[in-house]
């Protein structure tokens, strides 16, 4: 007899292929979202949260509108051709051509809505900066009066929003009344127009402070942000966009030519930002990093620290404090008013991580894969040692770049200063994290994931503040 072939002799075993990592990542942003949306919708209430839609703020609102068709259009162009020409396109033209397709992309977005609802209307309503321009007719006087407005018992207190940020927020709505572009249409063009250079600012820090390979591969999700959905129009789009280009010339301050004036630039663009908003100091942690990774230039011109405190302690700063708005004071009193209010009640055992499936939310499942190979490019850079050369040293600079954004944005939430609504309150942070994007591979479908969140988003929930 013959000996029978041993068993399995011959036979090719095919093993399965192991899951990428990547998706582990996505899958655990999933559950993250899934845990908020379930935990919000059936442990808590709505007077426990005050959203109607956890954890955002909205409401269930099945719909389509005007600005559907040119939406599906740019996001389909996009991710068509978007990887391509930003690989080929010169640099100079790949800037105005992406703070084209982001216009295009927001506007489309917040068309949607229609114009009345998804841009006129949206920063008339009570709680709004145009409700109160009005009581602007002496902008110093009312400046020096600010902060005897903002706690919610005090005499005609200001609306949620105004008391909730300096007033340099509001100033930006009455001088633009003043020179005769008043009313929600005039507001909400600009700050679609001014939060769509946000991504261009991005791109600018990454291409100084990294490479411009990687800023060109981030460039088409920088454009194509599921954030765009609350970039139009929302003020903190706005303050986005002011603070990314205060990062943008600082990191040219440091990398480049005429480092002077740029650092004056950004000086005078990190003062406003403080003005604009209160939480946004904590960009001091992305400005730190940018002087890190610039740090050759600040040794070779250490000049440059005097425009940049200058322009960031002087200008802005020196402006309002003359005008008899105290910082301090205002911002200590926005924290007595912020638990007089919702704060007060809304939970931080929810939100200190439902924040964060916001933030999934508003960054999409490519950003979180990107950031896990930022954080993998972070952990081999450590365990190698010593300094990178070439490509990786290159990675590991945006990845640097990228984790001083994500820190400052994980100090917000621990910080419990912002429960809830952070779909907009963390824009400014999260524009930098979309530059994680930059490392993935097969972009095409990782971009073609990203506008079908956003168009899922403005076509089923009413988003609102």
């Amino acid at each position: 007899m013959r000996d029978l072939p041993a068993y399995g002799a011959g036979v090719t075993v095919t093993r399965p292929r192991p899951v990428p990592r990547d998706l582990y990542a996505v899958a655990a942003a999933v559950l993250l979202v899934t845990a908020a949306v379930l935990v919000g919708r059936y442990v808590y209430t709505y007077d426990d949260l005050i959203v109607g839609w956890p954890p955002l703020l909205g409401r269930w609102d099945p719909h389509l509108g005007p600005g559907t068709p040119a939406a599906v259009a740019v996001a389909a162009v996009v991710v068509a051709y978007g990887p391509a020409v930003a690989a080929r396109l010169p640099w100079r033209a790949l800037l105005p051509a992406a703070w084209g397709t982001a216009l295009a992309w927001t506007w489309s977005l917040a068309l949607i809505d229609g114009w009345e609802r998804g841009v006129a209307g949206r920063l008339t309503t009570r709680q709004e900066y145009l409700s109160v321009v009005d009581r602007w007719h002496d902008i110093p006087a009312t400046l020096r009066d600010f902060n005897g407005h903002i706690l919610l018992h005090s005499p005609d207190n200001w609306p949620a929003h105004v008391a909730g940020h300096p007033p340099g927020a509001t100033l930006t709505y009455v001088l633009l009344d003043r020179i005769g572009l008043g009313g929600g249409g005039w507001a909400g063009a600009l700050t679609i127009t001014v939060g769509a250079t946000a991504g261009v600012a991005v791109l600018v820090a990454v291409r100084a402070l990294a490479a411009e390979r990687l800023a060109r591969r981030a460039a088409p999700f920088l454009v194509l942000a599921p954030a765009a959905v609350w970039m139009g129009t929302s003020a903190d789009g706005y303050f986005a966009a002011v603070a990314a280009w205060a990062v943008a010339l600082l990191a040219l301050a440091v990398t480049g030519r005429r480092p002077l004036w740029w650092a004056a630039g950004s000086g005078l663009l990190f003062g406003l930002t403080c003005y604009l908003s209160y939480g946004l100091t904590l960009f001091a942690v992305v400005a730190a990093a940018v002087l890190l990774l610039g740090r050759r230039g600040v040794r070779a011109r250490p000049v440059l620290f005097a425009p940049l405190l200058a322009g960031a302690a002087v200008v802005v700063p020196v402006a309002f404090t003359a005008a008899g708005f105290d910082w301090w004071e205002a911002y200590h009193l926005l924290v007595e008013r912020y638990y007089e209010g919702a704060a007060g009640v809304r939970p931080y055992a929810y939100w200190v991580w439902a924040n964060l499936a916001c933030t999934v939310l508003i960054t999409g499942l490519a950003t979180v894969a990107g950031l896990r190979r930022a954080g993998g490019v972070l952990v081999r850079r450590r365990a190698g040692g010593g300094e990178a050369d070439g490509a990786r040293a290159e990675e590991t600079r945006l990845a640097f770049l990228v984790a001083a954004a994500l820190l400052a944005l994980l100090v917000a939430d621990l910080s419990g200063m912002s429960k809830a609504e952070t779909e907009r309150i963390w824009l400014p942070f999260a524009l930098w994290l979309l530059a994680a994007c930059a490392f993935l591979t097969r972009p095409r479908g990782w971009l073609a994931a990203q506008a079908v969140l956003a168009l899922l988003l403005n076509h089923l929930v009413a988003t609102g503040w």
